[in-house]
């Protein structure tokens, strides 16, 4: 197999993970059935809250609520999760799991936790019928630490896939990544699945690493190319792909500036998704500033750097995955069937 020619371009942070945000836990559930699961950022102590919701096939669950005028000004967790629609009932798991630990917003005699989601579409790898639930959110919280989180065919990436421009049979497995920057004592960390139609080039060389292939699966052909030859899709379908992640920073933000640092990171989306923010995806990121530096953040600073770590994020998560193999599963193979990492 052999890869295309690189050509330089920009830097992006090394190394990291959204768990060196202080405040922020990190848990994967990966189903062993088949190649689905979730992942669950927890605030503890909460976090104020942001999202961007940028694909045109979105599945969310409680991002309404982040708005700048709306009431509730703390969340409690984010998921992440495959499954398509049905993936959003594994937030049932995690408000269950805060529950028993007295956390949530206040509402009378109880205590709701505000966990807002968003899916991905992984439903035609394995078995549709298995997909994330109540069970496994719940499990994925029970699991969550401070450590660095496991990265590639992991939680809500196991059964994500990229470069679905032809469908799965030219597509590559894609994955769940992570990274974190620190500057001027402000922490900033990303968490990425990657599930995208389009391909994941690396911006510090404009070379790809993971996407579309020739028809004969042996070479690493690119969506945008293919596109400029006149080859369009016949079957995709609206909902089909999806690439959801969480920034989150230690700064202290409102909620609008929140929603800002989360519209920015989408500019690291941009820069390493050929072609992004499709008909196809759902594409959302979330944002949380859990305030524990006790600095107060530059909302245009924090966006950029929000933005390179999700760039950094997107190539870990597709760098990290294995490839795609088993009975009843599509055969596809991983970026590190195509390039020496």
């Amino acid at each position: 197999m052999s890869a295309p020619a690189s050509a330089p371009s920009v830097r992006l942070p090394e190394g990291g993970a959204i768990t060196e945000v202080a405040g922020i836990r990190v848990g994967h559930h990966t189903d062993p059935r088949r190649p689905t699961g979730c992942t669950v950022i927890l605030a503890e102590g909460g976090a104020v809250a942001g999202v961007d919701v940028r694909g045109a096939a979105p599945g969310t669950r409680e991002t309404d609520l982040l708005a700048p005028t709306n009431l509730v000004e703390q969340v409690h967790a984010v998921l992440l999760a495959g499954g398509s629609a049905f993936g959003l009932d594994a937030a049932g798991g995690v408000m269950r799991w805060l529950e028993e630990r007295g956390i949530g917003h206040p509402a009378g005699p109880a205590r709701v936790p505000i966990v807002p989601a968003a899916i991905l579409f992984d439903l035609g790898v394995g078995d549709h019928r298995i997909r994330p639930d109540a069970a496994a959110g719940y499990a994925a919280a029970q699991a969550a630490s401070a450590q660095a989180p496991a990265q590639g065919s992991v939680g809500a990436g196991a059964g994500a896939t990229v470069g679905k421009l032809h469908g799965l049979h030219r597509a590559m497995k894609g994955g769940i990544g992570t990274a974190s920057v620190r500057v001027g004592g402000i922490t900033v960390g990303a968490i990425v699945a990657v599930n995208a139609v389009g391909d994941v080039i690396d911006p510090t060389t404009g070379r790809l690493v993971a996407g579309l292939r020739s028809a004969d699966g042996r070479r690493l052909e690119g969506t945008t190319p293919a596109l400029l030859r006149g080859e369009f899709p016949a079957a995709l379908q609206a909902g089909m792909a999806t690439t959801i992640g969480c920034v989150a920073t230690d700064a202290a933000l409102t909620k609008a500036q929140a929603q800002k640092v989360a519209q920015m990171a989408h500019d690291g989306l941009a820069r390493t998704i050929d072609p992004v923010h499709t008909l196809f995806d759902g594409d959302t990121l979330f944002a949380l500033a859990t305030g524990r530096s006790g600095l107060s953040g530059n909302p245009s600073a924090l966006g950029a750097l929000a933005a390179a770590v999700t760039a950094a994020a997107v190539l870990q998560a597709v760098r990290q995955a294995g490839p795609l193999r088993g009975p009843g599963l599509p055969d596809l193979p991983c970026a590190a069937d195509f390039h020496s990492l």
